[in-house]
């Protein structure tokens, strides 16, 4: 079923239709890592602004490594899943490590397996970072290589181990950067997760489910996890709140905001309201109470997430009744 696919035709369509990207203009593997790592978790028409953002200030690793976690978490604030930007730091600073040390003396590694020893760095990245910037022949496997694989074979549930026995043996070697980006473009923008442009699409010939695309693959059950929170509120008489860096767990780690724990003392607080903030496996209900303090801080020089700026916005919603 693999040998049917017409690797010609979805190649020359993706010749023809392929999203104009910043970074599919450059084969340097610094720029290519970023976007790929902020594209994890956040969609590309946000995705594509951040990345300018940090590109413009980290055109190369060695600049990364010079700054600092706070600043990275700053200019990534707004792309959520802040683990990220603290591993995409962490990750400069053993590329620009001497190789005595254990780095790279500040070249990107070339090859998949180099790459996955990097922090942050999986099985996919790696692949796609080695074979769009130094052609290695490897096969990427992402969410929409497994649906495009999904439909093509009529699974519903297809495994990891055939997943990657698809990618692998579908995969074009001679030119294997422009093939994966294909084999993504095609499921991002034809093979999508409903309503896909089954008609549009240039290896519908081989495709077993194009009868019920949407049935292939059959939905991830990814329960979530209520968080109840408590969070304090304090300003001072400049309108400037009270925040505090965050220490390096949880999930934001690094990140700057008021008081926020499970249980926190709010006796002689007034109750403000409650925050909603959605995550991947979480949903977070943060109670807010306020209060007074001496000396606050300025929100616009320090990285806040975007469950704090919500916290914030609550209290000048309140303010402005």
């Amino acid at each position: 079923m693999v040998s049917a696919i017409d690797q010609a035709s979805l190649l020359g369509w993706y010749a023809q239709h392929q999203r104009d990207l910043p970074w599919r203009h450059t084969q340097d593997s610094w720029p290519i890592l970023l976007s790929e790592i902020l594209l994890q978790q956040t969609q590309v028409s946000r995705g594509t602004v951040f990345w300018q953002r940090l590109y413009k200030r980290y055109p190369t690793v060695q600049s990364m490594a010079d700054s600092t976690e706070e600043e990275v978490l700053f200019l990534w604030q707004g792309a959520g899943y802040y683990s990220r930007a603290r591993r995409l730091f962490q990750l400069s600073k053993v590329v620009c490590a001497g190789v005595s040390a254990g780095g790279f003396g500040g070249r990107m590694p070339t090859t998949a397996k180099e790459l996955q020893t990097l922090p942050g760095v999986g099985p996919y990245t790696a692949a796609a970072v080695a074979s769009i910037a130094h052609g290695e022949a490897v096969a990427c496997v992402d969410g929409n290589v497994r649906r495009v694989m999904a439909r093509q074979t009529a699974q519903a549930k297809p495994s990891d181990r055939s997943l990657q026995t698809w990618a692998d043996a579908s995969l074009w070697k001679v030119d294997a950067g422009n093939w994966n980006q294909a084999v993504m473009e095609l499921g991002a923008t034809v093979c999508t997760p409903r309503k896909p442009l089954c008609n549009r699409c240039a290896i519908r010939s081989s495709c077993t489910g194009i009868e019920s695309p949407e049935m292939y693959p059959a939905p991830k059950v990814r329960p979530k996890k209520r968080v109840d929170l408590m969070c304090i509120l304090l300003f001072d008489s400049n309108g400037f709140p009270h925040l505090e860096q965050r220490d390096t767990s949880g999930i934001l780690a690094g990140m700057w905001g008021p008081a926020m724990a499970q249980e926190l003392d709010v006796e002689s607080l007034d109750y403000l309201g409650e925050v909603h903030h959605v995550l991947s496996h979480r949903d977070l209900h943060v109670r807010v109470w306020i209060g007074q303090i001496g000396k606050g801080v300025d929100p616009t020089t320090v990285p806040l997430s975007s469950l704090d700026h919500k916290v914030l916005a609550l209290a000048g919603s309140s303010a402005n009744k």
